[in-house]
C-alpha cells in the first residue's frame, strides 16, 4: 500500500496542474479522495488553518443521491427537526428521503447561524494560492511528495 501512496505522490507532485489542482481543492471544491499529493484529512487541515469553508456538495461515488426529487431545502430540514426532536440524523434523513450528510449540513449551518463567532469566521477573504502552498508546505505529509 505503500508504495502506491509512493507512486501517487510523484504523480502528483509531477504534474504541470499541481499548483491549480491543490487550490481549487482546498478552496473551490470539496473533492473526495486522494488529489494534489493530499487526503481529505490534509486538504480539511489546510482548510482550518486559513480559515475556508467550502460548501459541501451532494454528489457520491454514484451520482447525486436524489435524482428527480430536487434538492431538500434547509427550511423543511428545520420543519422536521422541529416537529421530530428526538430523532437521529438517521431518522430524520429517512423522513425526507435525503442522506444522512444533507441534514448533517444543514443542522451545522443553523448551529454556525445562531452562534455569532462563527459568522466571522465564514467571512474571511478567499486565501491567495502561495497561502494555500505555505500550508501545503506546512503538512506532514507535503514532505514526503
Amino acid at each position: 500500500m505503500e508504495a502506491k501512496k509512493a507512486a501517487a505522490r510523484r504523480r502528483c507532485a509531477g504534474c504541470h496542474e499541481f499548483v491549480e489542482c491543490l487550490f481549487r481543492a482546498v478552496v473551490e471544491v470539496n473533492v473526495s479522495g486522494y488529489v494534489a499529493c493530499t487526503t481529505e484529512a490534509d486538504r480539511l487541515a489546510i482548510r482550518r488553518e486559513l480559515g475556508v469553508d467550502v460548501t459541501e456538495t451532494e454528489v457520491t461515488d454514484f451520482g447525486a443521491p436524489r435524482v428527480g426529487g430536487g434538492p431538500v431545502s434547509h427550511e423543511a430540514v428545520m420543519a422536521v427537526r422541529a416537529t421530530h426532536p428526538k430523532d437521529t440524523c438517521f431518522q430524520l434523513a429517512e423522513r425526507l428521503g435525503c442522506s444522512t450528510s444533507t441534514v448533517k449540513r444543514h443542522l451545522r449551518r443553523a448551529r454556525q447561524e445562531q452562534d455569532p463567532t462563527t459568522a466571522t469566521t465564514s467571512r474571511r477573504a478567499t486565501p491567495t494560492v502561495d497561502q494555500v502552498l505555505d500550508a501545503f508546505d506546512a503538512l506532514d505529509s507535503a514532505q514526503v511528495a
